[in-house]
């Protein structure tokens, strides 16, 4: 099956790791939402959402990029890393896009990361550390999960 993982990671690189963990075990192509926006997605079987959380939802690029060129009726799964306690409730605005599309799910996971945004540089940030090597051998074990 061919997969595609379109994703967001720009502060520490979190969700990034979990992705190269990914990258390195399996055939997947990683597509950086920021460098290739006007990538076409159509021919893979399979795609990936992946995102850090940014106020209990998906990067906003990310988010915007699967309402544009989220192609429809693509089995689809999401990957997030996040500061706060991972709750699903993260996943209710990318899953209601990808439900308009028609898309089948494939699952999701979810880990924390460090997390330096907004008032928590100011303590040094959260989960520091994050995602560590068992977050990472989860995220890989998820993927290979869903073959």
């Amino acid at each position: 099956m061919k997969t595609a993982i379109v994703y967001y990671s720009q502060h520490h690189g979190n969700t990034k790791k979990l992705l190269d963990a990914i990258a390195e075990k399996h055939d997947v192509t990683l597509i950086d939402v920021v460098r290739d926006k006007d990538v076409d997605i159509s021919e893979y079987d399979r795609i990936g959402l992946a995102s850090g959380i940014y106020f209990s939802a998906f990067a906003k690029q990310i988010i915007a990029f699967a309402e544009e060129k989220l192609p429809e009726n693509k089995e689809v799964f999401f990957i997030a890393t996040c500061g706060a306690a991972p709750t699903d409730s993260f996943f209710n605005g990318i899953r209601k896009i990808t439900d308009s599309k028609h898309c089948r799910f494939a699952g999701q996971y979810i880990c924390t990361g460090y997390d330096t945004f907004g008032p928590f540089k100011l303590v040094g940030g959260l989960k520091k550390g994050h995602p560590d090597a068992d977050e990472i051998r989860k995220a890989v074990e998820f993927y290979e999960g869903m073959k």
